[in-house]
């Protein structure tokens, strides 16, 4: 081999290998991106209806366990004192959700028999889904047909089962009601997603292993949004019998984490979900970050002492496998929210295996490993338990305080706590900034030896950031409610005003910005408005008493959700236009200033000094200022429709309105869209001006034909504006004829004021220079639908070439 062969080789050979390594570490960089959670959703007992009430429970040091509901049919004595009586629970007292029969079957698209045959655990899930979604500024409606994944935990299937004798008109909907595969598909079904959908049952560990497996479907590519999380509702009793004759619970129905009064378990009911993105992703789509997934890790116990007993070895490994895959060390954890059940067993077992990972090497004497279990508060939520204490700790690490284990008035005996550096929080305590992100690993272990752990991080620092308050806008502030029928506008708007009434630094411009923007948008409709916070609160009061007060506006809405921009031609300016715009929206402001960039490269003149009417600047009584005037407008318009939610499912334009349509669907670039409307209107201003004119007649198009034939060419059709309205042009002696002879007739007609004939034959004198002066346009083909006044028909935009913009100035405007 030669020399130069030689190099040549080494050359390809090294640049290969250089890419190979950068193809390893973007596929290692992808395989442990941390996860982002941007929303979260959650039902636990206490009245806890969202995380904020969860905070608030566990802050205040609340225990939530309650007796018995008294809605679900079981036995009133049930309850005996004697752990011997069979078919009998020993305590009578447990974590319960009471409000938990409530669901607005309508509003997810189910009828009432579908409803009542629906497992609650699944209509809870459907709940909680969408606050989620919306709690994370994302419009459950927009996210249809996404690859957006769900990985549930559901461990109770009994809610069809336990019935002996099906109710007429419930046949063949119990089974799909009560049937685990459905609990994940049904959110899948009812939302449109079209990512994995999968549901997990390993017990208690169910809704951590869920987190676990959305974590590595997001990492991999297999759906691009994920709900993870669980649910647990106990429609019969048999658990708490079950449990009774193994003397596993709690005789008080107390969960007493790690104390040495610790006497078993209390079953309690919960409902939790997280929604979660690659942080890259959330990043790029503006979403608020909680807190990020580092890492996370499963195992089995295999074949430890007996089946449904914990293994400590076994609890050990997947808390290390967990801190490999967050590539992170023991010492970096903070805290850790336990499982925790309150077992004489299961706790000191956990104890144990958090002292010889976490507990060995911390960063000094006054950084112990904190721990602490929400089970304390709320009792063992099962299949609920490890999401809800997810939520618990992505709460504590916002707030910067580790709440208190409740039930702990001396350590477990049964753990040498001299083993490592572990104290449990029996107060409340400060969790102060360190330079490091505050961690916290979260433990759910199944009673079926499936064991999962899960490293949490504090949001980056960025992301945490104090949103500043939006500049509030001069003049009164509209707060936009939707429900499905009456009676949910109603709720809506009394719920909104319950909420913003209880956090005064809410800025009302941020809540009008969130309902436009983030919120679906039902049948009926509400609109309040208001100059000032207690004026918009009181009018919000109104709405949900269906009063009739000045401010208040209400309506029924076509809800298909298809929208058209239509893009109007000259004629649509007047002077002052876009003005108060210009003073109230950034958005707006910015996108004339991007368009005033993109025209300057063919003017001479400013777009903003035209719009304010500044002394000196052209006026509209110019075609090559109007024009291109009208075409930042609509822009800019659209533009400012965009920021709030508005996408187009479709674009078309009426003559000139074409370019701005072609602009916003993505067909043209604003470089290329300036240059059409810009260089076209010079050609029409140097070539046709004086020698034509336009008049609207109120004829049909075929009247209107008829009546031109008489002037031989001269006149032309420009414009179909409607079933009786049209717009002719042509020479100037020609029309001043044709207008005389109409309105002997007492037929409607109006000269158009311009001095040239658009849309007749006197375009072609400027056919050539437009091919000229536009040949290098680059067209593409948009994702946006773009409908053709040219052709009348759906176009492929990539054709939109100069020839095209001569023929939308040369023929007819079609309807």
């Amino acid at each position: 081999m030669s020399d130069t062969k030689l190099r040549d080789y080494l050359k390809r050979a090294t640049a290969s290998l250089h890419e190979t390594r950068q193809e390893l570490r973007e596929l290692k960089a992808r395989d442990t991106e941390p996860i982002a959670i941007v929303g979260m959703g959650c039902r636990y007992p206490g009245g806890v209806e969202s995380p904020e009430d969860l905070w608030e429970l566990v802050a205040s040091g609340t225990d939530a366990i309650s007796t018995f509901p008294v809605d679900r049919g079981w036995d009133e004595d049930l309850y005996d004192p004697d752990p011997e009586k069979l078919g009998k629970s020993y305590t009578r007292e447990g974590g319960f959700l009471h409000d938990a029969n409530g669901f607005d079957a309508s509003f997810f698209g189910m009828s009432p028999r579908e409803a009542l045959a629906t497992d609650p655990q699944q209509r809870l899930l459907l709940e909680i889904s969408w606050e989620a979604l919306e709690r994370a500024g994302i419009d459950p409606v927009s996210a249809r047909s996404s690859r957006t994944g769900v990985f549930v935990g559901v461990m109770y299937n009994d809610y069809g089962s336990r019935i002996r004798s099906i109710p007429e008109g419930l046949e063949g909907h119990l089974g799909n009601g009560s049937a685990g595969s459905i609990a994940s598909g049904r959110i899948s079904y009812t939302f449109g997603f079209e990512g994995p959908a999968v549901t997990v049952d390993t017990a208690c560990s169910s809704s951590l292993v869920a987190l676990h497996m959305a974590v590595q479907a997001l990492r991999k590519g297999e759906c691009s949004l994920a709900l993870a999380g669980g649910v647990a509702m106990m429609a019969t009793p048999e658990v708490f019998i079950e449990f009774s004759r193994l003397r596993g619970l709690a005789a008080d129905g107390r969960c007493k984490s790690f104390s040495n009064a610790a006497d078993g378990t209390a079953w309690s009911e919960g409902a939790g979900v997280l929604l979660l993105e690659r942080l890259s992703d959330a990043r790029r789509n503006g979403h608020q970050v909680l807190a990020v997934v580092r890492g996370a890790a499963v195992n089995q116990d295999g074949a430890s002492s007996r089946l449904t007993a914990p293994n400590g070895p076994s609890q050990q490994r997947v808390i290390r496998d967990a801190l490999r895959s967050a590539g992170l060390s023991a010492a970096d954890v903070d805290a850790v929210e336990a499982h925790g059940t309150g077992t004489s067993l299961g706790d000191p077992i956990e104890a144990q295996a958090l002292l010889a990972t976490y507990g060995k090497e911390r960063p000094g004497a006054d950084r112990p490993l904190w721990l602490g279990s929400l089970k304390s508060n709320v009792g063992h939520t099962q299949a609920a338990a490890g999401v809800g204490g997810v939520i618990k700790m992505v709460m504590a690490m916002r707030h910067g305080v580790l709440p208190k284990t409740l039930h702990v008035e001396e350590p477990s005996e049964h753990v040498d706590w001299s083993a490592g550096a572990v104290s449990l929080l029996t107060e409340p305590t400060p969790w102060p900034e360190t330079g490091a992100p505050r961690r916290v690993g979260v433990s759910s272990f199944g009673v079926s030896g499936t064991n999962a752990h899960a490293i949490l991080e504090q949001a980056p620092e960025d992301e945490a950031a104090e949103v500043a308050e939006a500049e509030v806008v001069e003049g009164p502030v509209a707060w936009v409610v939707s429900g499905r029928g009456t009676a949910g506008l109603q709720a809506q708007a009394g719920r909104l005003r319950e909420f913003v009434a209880a956090r005064p630094e809410l800025g009302v411009s941020d809540v009008a910005l969130s309902l436009a923007t983030t919120r679906s948008s039902f049948s009926h409709r509400g609109v309040v408005t208001g100059a000032d916070r207690a004026e918009l609160l009181a009018r919000l009061g109104a709405l949900a008493g269906d009063e009739a007060v000045p401010g208040v506006t209400r309506g029924v809405a076509d809800v298909r959700g298809r929208s058209v921009f239509v893009f109007p031609g000259q004629g649509a300016q007047w002077v002052g236009m876009a003005v108060g715009l210009l003073e109230s929206s950034p958005v707006f402001a910015e996108a004339i200033a991007e368009c005033e960039s993109a025209l300057s490269a063919y003017v001479d003149w400013s777009l903003t000094d035209v719009l304010r009417g500044v002394e000196g600047a052209p006026g509209f009584d110019r075609v090559d200022v109007v024009q291109p005037v009208l075409f930042a407008v609509m822009v800019s318009l659209a533009k400012l429709w965009r920021s709030v939610g508005v996408e187009p499912d479709a674009v078309m334009g009426h003559s000139q309105g074409e370019i701005a349509a072609a602009c916003v669907a993505g067909a043209l670039s604003l470089a290329d869209a300036a240059k059409v409307v810009t260089l076209r209107s010079q050609a029409i201003a140097a070539g046709l001006a004086g020698r034509g004119g336009m008049v609207s007649v109120g004829l049909s198009a075929e009247a209107a034909k008829e009546r031109i034939a008489a002037w031989d060419g001269a006149i032309s059709v420009a414009a179909v504006n409607g079933p009786g309205s049209v717009v002719v042009s042509g020479d100037p002696g020609a029309l001043d004829e044709m207008v005389a002879r109409l309105e002997g007739e007492e037929v409607r007609v109006r000269r158009v004021p311009v001095d040239y004939a658009s849309h007749s034959a006197h375009v072609e004198a400027i056919h050539e220079e437009l091919l000229k002066v536009l040949a290098d346009l680059e067209p593409r083909s948009s994702e946006v639908p773009f409908y053709s006044t040219v052709t009348g028909e759906l176009v492929d935009t990539a054709g939109l070439d100069a020839e095209y913009w001569y023929r939308n100035l040369r023929q007819t405007v079609e309807l």
